[in-house]
């Protein structure tokens, strides 16, 4: 399908400064039907979210952490908790490839977006390593000359 199908729901740009991404996958959640009511009518928070992988019997499960959807307004007795953890659903090979990657120094694995796709709730999820100071500095003088080449070249009339 094409981008046109999605619908971003909620995002987190401050992830891709605070994180090097090094991969990007896409995920379904298992939700109840008072959360996909409360995702259509207001947006959640990602800024504190994560994603816990951990090993049972049976295999590797995947958890969406810390995510804030605002209970639903015409709930009742059994609406969600806003901040429960939330089962990601991933194909098997996935999770084993996420559990030895999250296992490396420095990984994590956390939300940059969610969104419908089709009628289902998915989110991206970025496999990255953390940003030290003077990466987050690099960047932002990066940004500033590039963005300074841009206007000399809009001034100009090159561009």
């Amino acid at each position: 399908m094409n981008q046109r199908s999605e619908k971003l729901i909620a995002s987190h740009p401050a992830a891709r400064f605070d994180y090097s991404i090094v991969e990007v996958l896409e995920a379904g959640i298992v939700l109840q039907g008072t959360e996909v009511k409360s995702l259509r009518e207001n947006s959640p928070t990602l800024k504190e979210a994560f994603v816990e992988v951990e090993s049972l019997k049976k295999g590797f499960h995947a958890w969406l952490v810390n995510v804030y959807i605002a209970p639903y307004s015409h709930g009742n007795l059994a609406n969600h908790a806003p901040l429960r953890k939330r089962k990601l659903l991933l194909h098997h090979k996935e999770l084993n490839y996420l559990y030895g990657s999250l296992l490396k120094k420095g990984l994590s694995l956390i939300p940059l977006k969610l969104y419908f796709k089709r009628g289902l709730v998915k989110v991206e999820l970025g496999l990255g390593r953390g940003k030290k100071k003077y990466d987050k500095r690099q960047d932002l003088k990066k940004k500033t000359v590039d963005r300074e080449i841009q206007g000399a070249m809009k001034r100009n009339g090159t561009f």
